[in-house]
């Protein structure tokens, strides 16, 4: 039975059972900052299982795509070493949402196996929860398993529930005892039962596992009886089908076979049992389908982890002697193996990820191999220092587990602690670069509490304590006109610098003095007031006034909203790989870094703008509401996986029918028109798949579009045109120019023949061959390769070298005629050249070009041509 007629008989079994058959979900968890990726057949059905959430149906089977890469779930490093561990896998689950429990999931589970895949009871056992004398009970009384069969596994790990069969999606989520089943791959095969001393052999293979979902775990570990006890099973596909199809490995299944084979291919024949292309094989189809699901490579989260899959592959066609880009050349097979459930749209666009990171790469492995192997050589010992493993990581990106993927080959491993220490250091170093000199704790008082904002409810508050006064980082009790200093207040409606967004300006004032604030930033709960006393003196503890720039706060607020609108804006003209990056607010403008493989088209640019200005114009009423972060989870808000929210978390929602919905504790707007208008004015990259895009709001916005109407105005003065016709004008202007370029061009190539043909004439006679080596004055150095073939047509026999030299740029060709390339190569004469005025340059044993930049060396180097020539005729 293949792979995908296995899919579809527990699919079609299930079905027969009551039960819906749901796709797979994305390998990106939507709106769930816990998890990496999808790792599990149940991650769709959270909230269905938490009795958050209700569906039109009770149970479900699915066979959903996952990734263990990172995080809990973790088979990176065992892929390539094990006949088991893969990055993507297959999951078949069936799942009941307070619909049946234990005595039906497991009546299905034995019968799916015994009866439709009729597998021999005599070579499974199972194993269950140590107290669960349920599962027991219908294990043995009503499947009719022997007592011997079944084994309970209890808390061997140290803590309670830390068996491995007691099943948990995460640090917190639904949770509960299990029963799994173990197929006997028979005796010739090491290993033993599970709960044995042999449990790690490869002889009893878990095949099928039966969750009885029954508690919520929570934070602090305490175990919250779920509203309805609930099912999770999951089986997965490439064990099973190595099971009926009667092989040992994985990787010796039909889904792997047609990769392997096509890997092979493409690597020279290598062996399909290689481990590294079986790491190959299995790496494709994670990295594949991660980029159809979205991910790009990048230096964090998500993508970093696919990064590290990538690298891993092509380090391993490396070892096997790849010498160029073919791991995205794979991604036809993988799709052809997957049939159906590929689902995998745009082909060319994850081929082209592929391709452009193994290029990425590829400068750099050699490099980093070179490193590697020289430490390794002058190793001392089994560690190989983490000072190296960090150099392999910041200079050629080399993931650290790519590094200790190495060391395991060559019996080594590496210094972790040396490595961390060396990132932490570098850490450090980027905390000082970025640090502004405020430090008001460090020398002096360490203040208590923290500054309490007040700004979301207005521009203005009227009474304010200060609350301490800080003079290059140290604490003063008063400031005097003309002081720069740090203003820390018990309570400000200052907004401090963060979530991209700056820090406000504005006025502090008191009986006594005046201070302007230049930028308020936040640190340890405190915000900081920047800025200089303009007048008169303040003092610690005096009641002040403070008064931020409103003109500047609108403004600012304004292109923060816009930045929420454009956010999800690119998730739908781009795709929902769309992720923020970076952002920076300010009263003048918006910039929003983001990941995106490519440019952005003009075409996508405009409906990006068009799709925020919709939302401008509806003028919806933007809300906020401060909640805890599963109420947040349930609104849909964006969540950042990596970024970490406490216990309440701020909610901003914006658009029409719910457009925008962001966590964001930042100043906005309070109805989307007061936005008044959005336009992007550029885009580009700045970094490997990330883009930026900077915008500009309100009457900034425009004023640039009416000077943009102004210069158009300009052009079609210029061109004697208005702005109805200035296109056709200066399209006409482009066309003229063209043909006169073509003319100029053409008369200069004329102007060269006449002067070869005179150039000829007093080529010189060297040991019976003819040379023509000389400098040309107003030649193009365009036309100088139509020159030497001209000369060598007129030699008929001969050796030419030429040169011209424009603004300090030296232009050099060589040419020999086909009779004479047996004793003399035009790529040797441009070289002994070229280094003698500062450059380089190569081609044919007939022809060769190149340049320098040494104008005052160019007529030695030219005399010195007859000298070489004479020296090889």
């Amino acid at each position: 039975m293949k792979s995908s007629e296995l899919r579809t008989a527990f699919l079609k079994y299930f079905e027969s059972q009551g039960h819906a058959i749901v796709e797979s979900s994305s390998l990106v968890p939507h709106d769930d900052p816990t998890l990496l990726f999808t790792n599990a057949g149940m991650n769709q059905f959270k909230d269905l299982f938490l009795g958050r959430e209700k569906r039109d149906y009770t149970r479900a089977a699915t066979a959903q795509r996952c990734v263990r890469a990172g995080g809990k779930h973790n088979d990176l490093e065992n892929v390539g070493y094990t006949a088991r561990h893969h990055t993507f896998f297959e999951m078949l689950g069936n799942f009941s949402f307070g619909d049946y429990f234990k005595r039906e999931a497991i009546t299905f589970a034995w019968t799916f196996l015994t009866e439709v895949l009729q597998l021999p009871k005599e070579r499974l056992c199972v194993t269950i929860y140590e107290n669960d004398d349920e599962a027991f009970e219908i294990w043995n009384k009503e499947m009719g398993v022997p007592a011997e069969d079944i084994i309970r596994i209890g808390d061997n790990k140290g803590a309670p529930y830390a068996s491995d069969n007691f099943w948990t999606m995460g640090d917190t989520g639904p949770c509960g005892p299990c029963s799994e089943i173990f197929y006997d791959h028979g005796e010739h095969i090491w290993g033993g039962r599970p709960g044995t001393p042999e449990e790690d052999g490869d002889r009893w293979i878990e095949i099928w596992n039966n969750v009885f979902m029954q508690y919520n775990r929570h934070a602090d570990g305490t175990m919250e009886p779920l509203p309805k006890p609930s099912v999770d099973t999951g089986m997965g596909l490439e064990r099973i089908a190595a099971v009926v199809q009667g092989v040992h490995s994985n990787y010796e299944i039909d889904l792997f076979q047609h990769i392997l084979n096509a890997a092979s291919e493409l690597l020279g024949g290598v062996a399909t049992t290689e481990s590294s292309l079986r790491v190959i094989a299995d790496h494709i189809r994670s990295s594949a389908f991660l980029i159809a699901d979205g991910v790009i490579p990048s230096n964090d989260g998500r993508g970093y982890t696919l990064r590290r899959i990538i690298r891993r592959a092509c380090r391993h066609g490396h070892k096997l002697g790849a010498n160029d880009a073919f791991f995205y050349k794979l991604v036809p097979a993988l799709i052809e193996a997957m049939g159906d459930a590929a689902n995998i749209i745009d082909a060319n666009k994850v081929m082209a990820a592929l391709k452009k990171e193994e290029e990425q790469f590829a400068r750099t492995l050699d490099k980093g191999m070179k490193i590697l192997e020289d430490d390794i050589a002058a190793l001392q010992g089994k560690v190989i220092p983490g000072k190296t493993v960090f150099t392999l990581y910041d200079t050629y990106g080399f993931p650290v587990d790519l590094t200790a993927d190495i060391a395991r080959e060559r019996d080594l491993t590496i210094d972790e602690e040396g490595y961390e220490k060396c990132m932490e250091e570098q850490r450090e170093r980027a905390r000082a670069a970025s640090n502004f000199g405020a430090d008001y704790s460090s020398k002096g008082l360490q203040l208590d509490g923290e500054t309490e904002f007040t700004g979301y409810f207005g521009n203005v508050n009227d009474s304010d304590a200060i609350k301490g006064l800080f003079v290059g980082g140290e604490a003063v009790d008063a400031i005097t006109a003309g002081t720069k200093a740090v203003i820390v207040l018990e309570k400000t409606p200052f907004y401090a610098e963060s979530g991209g967004q700056a820090g406000d300006t504005g006025i502090l004032k008191t009986v006594s003095g005046e201070f302007r604030v230049l930028d308020t930033k936040k640190e340890s709960g405190n915000h900081l007031h920047t800025g200089e006393v303009i007048s008169g003196s303040l003092k610690v503890g005096e009641e002040v006034s403070a008064v931020v720039d409103a003109d500047k706060r609108t403004d600012t607020a304004r292109n923060h909203s816009a930045t929420h609108l454009a956010h999800e804006a690119l998730r739908r003209v781009l795709g929902e790989h769309v992720q923020q990056k970076g952002s920076l607010v300010n009263s003048d403008r918006l910039r929003f870094d983001f990941s995106h493989g490519e440019g952005m088209t003009d075409a996508e640019i405009k409906a990006v703008e068009q799709m925020v200005n919709e939302q401008i114009r509806a003028n919806t009423e933007v809300g906020t509401h401060v909640t805890d972060m599963d109420t947040a989870a349930n609104m849909g808000a964006m969540m950042l996986f990596g970024e970490k929210y406490g216990d309440s978390v701020r909610v901003l929602s914006m658009g029409t029918e719910g457009f925008s919905v962001e966590l964001c504790g930042g100043t906005h707007v309070e109805r989307t028109g007061d936005i008044g208008q959005f336009v992007i004015v550029s885009e580009g990259g700045i970094a490997a798949g990330v883009r930026r895009i900077e915008a500009i709001t309100g009457q900034a916005a425009q004023d640039w579009l009416a000077e943009n109407d102004n210069r158009l105005q300009e052009v079609g003065d210029l061109v004697k045109g208005n702005r109805d016709n200035v296109i056709d004008k200066v399209k006409g202007l482009v066309a003229r120019n063209r043909e006169l370029e073509k003319e100029i061009q053409q008369l200069k190539q004329k102007l060269a023949s006449a002067a070869g043909s005179d150039m000829a004439s007093s080529a010189v006679d060297v040991n019976g061959v003819k040379l023509l080596s000389t400098k040309l004055d107003g030649v193009d150095p365009k036309s100088i390769r139509d020159l030497v073939d001209q000369l060598k047509q007129k030699l008929g026999s001969g050796v030419v070298m030429l040169a011209t030299e424009v603004d300090g740029k030296i232009t050099l060709a060589a040419g020999v005629t086909n009779d004479l390339t047996g004793k003399v190569k035009a790529g040797d004469l441009l070289k002994m050249v070229a280094e003698q005025v500062g450059g380089k340059g190569g081609g044919r044993p007939d022809f060769a070009q190149g340049g320098g930049t040494d104008a005052a060396a160019l007529p030695a180097a030219l005399a010195s041509v007859e000298v070489w020539l004479a020296e090889r005729v």
